[in-house]
Parts: C-alpha cells; sequence; structure tokens
C-alpha cells in the first residue's frame, strides 16, 4: 500500500493561530482518489526541526506532501530545510526569476529583490508550476521517500495539487480505485440516537458508518470499496429511511445553495426579518445567491407572539412584493420563534432550546437552521414543522391567510 503523509509548516499553523485548512483539504482529496493520507504532522518555523522531521518522515512514508515556506521572507526555510536534508545546495532557476518578474509586470509592479529567494530550490529537485503565484513549487527524493513542496496560499495549493502533483502520482504509481463515500446530513437528531440506529446494520465487507457533528448538524458517511456499490446502496436506502424527516440533504452542497437553488428555479423572491440572528440567515443565503428582495435585521423585541410575527412578515412580503418571508425573532427565556410566509398561507412556531452548553453562536446557528429547513420544507411539500430531539415544540400557528 501507498504511504502518503503531509507536512505542515509555519509557527502559526503549530501553535493554532490559523486554521490548517489546507491539511483538511488534501486529506478529503486524497481520500476520494483512493490514496488516504496515513499520517499528517506540523514543525514550526526552525531550520533544524524541519530538517529532522523531513528525514524522519521519509524513513516512514513512500510520498510526503510539505506545505508552506516557500515564501520570500526570512521565516521562509522549507527549500534550505529540503537541501539541507538532501545533502545538497540551493540553486537559482532563471526560468523562474522570468516568470516572476513577467508575473509582476503584468500586474505593474516591479519585482522584489527579496522574491529572489523564491526560484532557489535544491540542485537535485525538478520544478513543479505554479501558475497563480510566484512561489515555485518542486519535488525531490530523500531516503526513497518523493517528497512535493507545495506553498502555504490555498489558492495556489489546491492548483499544484490537481494539475501537478496528482496527475505525477497516477504516472508513477498504480493507484487504488476511488473508494464509494455516501454522505447525507441530518438536523434535529443526536449522534448518540442515530449511531444506536445504524451501528447495528450488516454493512459489507469493507464498509465503514461514520458520524461527523458540526452543531447544528450530523454528517451521516457511508464508505467502501466501489466493487461494493450495489450493497452499500441497499444500505443507504435504509439508512436514508431511517433519518426520515430529519434528513436535510445529500451530497456537500449545503442547505443554502439547495433552498437558493429552488427559489431561483421556481422563480420566487424572499424578504428577511432577523432579530436573534443578527443578519446571519440573510449572510447564509446571499452568500449562494438566493433571491433576496429585502432583509431586515431588528433590534427591538416589539414582536412578542406568534401572530405579530406572522402579521409584520406579511406586511413586509406586500411592501416589497416578493413571493415569500422568513422571520427569526427574539430568543426569550431559551424560547426562540419563528415564522414563514407563503402564498398559501403562513406558519409560525416557538422552540425552547434544551442544550444548556452552548454558546450564543451555536445558538445563532441553530435559529438559521430552523428557518431554512422550514423553507426547504415548503419548497418540497413536507410538514413545515420538523420535529427535533433536542428542541421542545412549545407553540405553532398556521397556516394562516
Amino acid at each position: 500500500m501507498l504511504m502518503v503523509e503531509m507536512l505542515s509548516t509555519g509557527d502559526e499553523v503549530l501553535h493554532g493561530q490559523i486554521i490548517d485548512t489546507n491539511a483538511a483539504w488534501l486529506a478529503d482529496c486524497f481520500f476520494q482518489q483512493g490514496i488516504p493520507l496515513s499520517s499528517r504532522s506540523t514543525v514550526g518555523d526552525d531550520l533544524d526541526s524541519l530538517v529532522q522531521k523531513l528525514l524522519e518522515r521519509s524513513r516512514c512514508a513512500d510520498v510526503l506532501i510539505v506545505n508552506g515556506g516557500l515564501g520570500p521572507t526570512s521565516d521562509d526555510l522549507s527549500a534550505l530545510a529540503a537541501a539541507t536534508a538532501a545533502g545538497e545546495q540551493l540553486i537559482e532557476h532563471p526560468e523562474w526569476i522570468a516568470y516572476m518578474e513577467s508575473y509582476f509586470a503584468a500586474r505593474g509592479r516591479q519585482m522584489s529583490v527579496t522574491n529572489r529567494k523564491q526560484a532557489m530550490i535544491p540542485e537535485s529537485a525538478e520544478l513543479i508550476d505554479n501558475p497563480v503565484g510566484t512561489a515555485c513549487g518542486f519535488s525531490v527524493v530523500i531516503n526513497d521517500c518523493l517528497m512535493f513542496f507545495t506553498p502555504g496560499v490555498p489558492s495556489e495549493f489546491k492548483v499544484m495539487v490537481n494539475d501537478q502533483i496528482l496527475p505525477c502520482l497516477r504516472q508513477r504509481y498504480t493507484l487504488p480505485e476511488s473508494p464509494l463515500c455516501l454522505r447525507l446530513t441530518s438536523f434535529g437528531r443526536t449522534e448518540s440516537s442515530l449511531a444506536q440506529q445504524f451501528d447495528v446494520l450488516a454493512l459489507p465487507e469493507g464498509c465503514v458508518m461514520g458520524y461527523r457533528s458540526s452543531m447544528p448538524i450530523i454528517e451521516l458517511k457511508l464508505t467502501g470499496p466501489a466493487s461494493q456499490r450495489e450493497e452499500m446502496l441497499k444500505n443507504w436506502q435504509i439508512i436514508k429511511q431511517g433519518v426520515g424527516g430529519n434528513m436535510l440533504y445529500e451530497g456537500t452542497e449545503g442547505l443554502p445553495a439547495i433552498v437558493s437553488q429552488a427559489l431561483n428555479e421556481k422563480g420566487l423572491t424572499l424578504s428577511l426579518s432577523e432579530q436573534f440572528s443578527a443578519g446571519l440567515l440573510s449572510w447564509n443565503l446571499l452568500s449562494a445567491n438566493a433571491p433576496v428582495s429585502e432583509s431586515v435585521v431588528r433590534s427591538d423585541n416589539s414582536l412578542q407572539t406568534l401572530n405579530q410575527l406572522i402579521a409584520d412578515m406579511q406586511q413586509r412580503v406586500a411592501e416589497q412584493g416578493t413571493s415569500l418571508g422568513i422571520a427569526i425573532g427574539d430568543y426569550n427565556q431559551s424560547c426562540l420563534s419563528l415564522a414563514l410566509v407563503t402564498p398559501e398561507g403562513s406558519y409560525a412556531h416557538r422552540v425552547r432550546y434544551m442544550p444548556r452548553h452552548h454558546d450564543t453562536k451555536i445558538q445563532q446557528d441553530v435559529s438559521v437552521m430552523l428557518a431554512l429547513d422550514m423553507l426547504s420544507r415548503w419548497l418540497n411539500h413536507r410538514d413545515v414543522f420538523g420535529s427535533y430531539e433536542w428542541l421542545e415544540t412549545v407553540e405553532t400557528s398556521g397556516p394562516q391567510s
């Protein structure tokens, strides 16, 4: 089995000052290609530590993806560490100097002398093109381990992986068939109750059921070899039926994008009124190009009853001439009110938020997901009010004309 590892570099990554999104992206990308990472590690901006880590991993991995440390500043040490570990000198590549000069000239700027450092790579290394930045990627072999050195900027890193590194690996190695990964996202269930329901399934050989909790949603994944596709799909139908009304969507697109697509396809427009969510619902929908005609963030708590919340939203829809309206009201005494105005009638409910350890941001995320769930249910001709294990329904109203 091909042993592929990733090494992230940088003090800011090591000390948690930034989130290592590149590592998460690469792990998922390579998993989808049938070459799951066997290990991930992080090292800071210290030359001795970098060299030691490169030599250590070179004795364990067949392939090592090194991310970060290819910039023009003094703390960018990956190229020097690679040369030191390989027992080589750094050499300057004139063709990369020329590329960087043209890169800056095209943007009306003159290349700084510090950028010349980015054209210095180990003498035995092979240059890896970077069409969207100035960091020169390269590959080098140390102790029979093929190492790829990549920039930390996510847009540059992803292009290099997709366009350069993966084709190189396919050419050099016989890669396994990509696994089949079936995914759905649920809302309103707990991870323990889902596991209790589905861990008893007799899955095909080599298949694994997984759960990823990211409040307020839980993703369920059934992963296995593509050769087991038929049996996996049979089990997947059982899983979908078991999740039932708490399933938000299949795949990875996200509920805001799915709702936005449905609204645009149906030619529907939307008015929003938010209080507790403080504009978060609007941000989610507008980021997905939803047809939002009006978005209001309220600061008062004058809408105390469900009927008042509905009446206010009906008035906004009438004034704006939109098709639909969603209102997220105040969060008071652990209770949250929401309303949905549609051409067929209006719906509202008040729920009591039972978890006590969640902070305000998580509670706001829940309020947004509740509103999107109501809208998604209506768009799909389902009962607008869902059933949620950790939310208590206090009051419902609807439909009202």
